[in-house]
């Protein structure tokens, strides 16, 4: 462990999800001790984990007692899409405030939480509603903690990617808000270096930013073809948005409401990272993966060294 770090043990909850990959990743790089916290610790596979332990973040009584050697709790917890009968509020806010219930009662030293930026300017909308609720209550609380906002994820971005293979993007207004969205690799090395940060909140977004015409020109470039971008008046988005609303569920216009919220404005943080958008979109399926220098263990089995491929969906 590098002689500077004062954290020992640091479990990331939400291990299985796209950045809870990368955080095992470079928590291993970084020399901590990695506990992976996870209800399916069978789509861990073959991660650079020290310890992976099983529980159901929704059901607090499966938490209790398994915090109690965490020193760091970094937190991932999140639903894009209702599922499994979960709602935001079941997830988002309340399966993260049982984390925080059980890092206070087991001497947890700090609690991080991945939320969203530009949160305070959306609290209407279904999903974000649920992360601010939750951002309240640590907020309010004793623990140490810190609440990183990142803009969207580069897999995020897949959708004008998509549109792009078809051969036309579809984009609300003239296009020029802008964003600079972050690879989950350069999140992850993001928030292991600000761990010990004193301030409460940090942003952060990728190293360039973008306008979503060259977001989508990005995409064609990719793929090697031809651009044609399309530009819808922003009354007809806003006009489907309500009618999405009145006539659907919250599990149906959860996921459209944010989508087209944050399209409709400029989303744009601090500037971190390494990798550009144009070359994730030439390979966007690759899986994250990494040299693990010393040999590692899983459930106290130590793995000879090897590279190391995520295979995992997420949670």
């Amino acid at each position: 462990m590098n002689s500077t770090n004062t954290f020992k043990n640091v479990m990331v909850a939400g291990a299985t999800g796209y950045l809870g990959q990368y955080l095992l990743l470079e928590l291993k790089k970084q020399g901590y001790q990695s506990i992976a916290l996870a209800r399916s610790p069978s789509k861990l596979g073959h991660l650079p984990v020290d310890n992976i332990i099983r529980a159901e973040v929704t059901q607090p009584e499966s938490l209790k007692g398994r915090l109690e050697d965490v020193d760091c709790l970094i937190s991932t917890v999140g639903i894009t899409r209702q599922k499994d009968g979960l709602s935001y509020m079941d997830v988002d806010y309340q399966a993260n405030l049982n984390l925080l219930k059980e890092a206070s009662a087991s001497g947890v030293q700090k609690f991080i939480y991945v939320s969203v930026l530009n949160g305070h300017l959306m609290r209407s909308l279904k999903m974000v509603e649920a992360k601010e609720r939750f951002v309240d209550e640590i907020m309010h609380s004793a623990m140490d903690h810190t609440i990183i906002r990142p803009n969207g994820f580069f897999s995020d971005m897949c959708d004008l990617l998509k549109m792009a293979q078809k051969g036309k993007v579809y984009l609300f207004g003239d296009g020029n808000y802008c964003g600079n969205p972050i690879h989950g690799e350069d999140l992850a090395r993001f928030i292991v270096n600000n761990m010990h940060h004193p301030l409460s909140e940090l942003e952060v977004g990728g190293p360039e930013i973008l306008s979503q015409n060259e977001m989508a020109r990005a995409a064609f470039g990719a793929i090697g073809r031809k651009e044609k971008i399309v530009h819808i008046p922003s009354w007809i988005g806003q006009a489907f948005l309500h009618l999405v609303r009145r006539f659907t569920t919250e599990k149906t216009y959860g996921p459209i409401e944010f989508f087209m919220t944050v399209m409709a404005m400029d989303m744009v943080a601090f500037e971190y990272g390494e990798h550009r958008l144009s070359d994730f979109y030439k390979n966007p399926d690759q899986p994250p993966r990494g040299k693990i220098n010393d040999n590692w263990k899983q459930n106290g089995k130590e793995v000879p060294s090897e590279d190391v491929i995520f295979t995992g969906k997420g949670e």
